[in-house]
């Protein structure tokens, strides 16, 4: 099934079912994914759609620490709710054990041995899939220093 067709169909469920905040964050979801299709003015890859729900993943993680740090408890929750439904379009990432390994292997294979090779290193970790970003380059900082 179609990326685009399996979000519609959760949408219409959620409606159905009456689950307004999940119906409403794949509301927004779909039209974040549709606007990326028209400015691209074809049909957007599974990669490129990914790329879109992580952007908006990232986005609810920031407003969940901020709103945490004013003391909005019930925005933060609001967010979390919207994170962890948009987390479950995205594929199973790397834990922490895996990144590290990958991590390695990439130093290896680039002979990497300074922070200074960071530049070097990270795009080649970055073009797995499901590897988290941050958590690679805090490994990866570790290894080399």
């Amino acid at each position: 099934m179609d990326f685009i067709e399996k979000i519609k169909k959760d949408m219409y469920s959620a409606m159905k079912a009456g689950e307004k905040k999940k119906s409403g964050t794949l509301r927004t979801l779909l039209a974040k994914l549709k606007d990326k299709q028209i400015n691209s003015g074809k049909n957007i890859s599974d990669k490129e759609g990914l790329t879109v729900i992580r952007t908006l993943v990232k986005q609810r993680k920031e407003s969940v620490a901020m709103y945490e740090k004013a003391n909005r408890m019930d925005l933060a929750e609001n967010e979390r709710l919207e994170l962890n439904i948009l987390e479950l379009y995205l594929p199973q990432m790397m834990n922490e054990d895996e990144t590290q390994e990958l991590v390695k292997k990439i130093i290896q294979e680039t002979k990497s041995k300074s922070i200074s090779d960071l530049g070097k290193v990270m795009p080649l970790i970055m073009q797995y899939d499901k590897v988290d970003g941050k958590l690679a380059n805090k490994v990866l900082r570790e290894l080399l220093n």
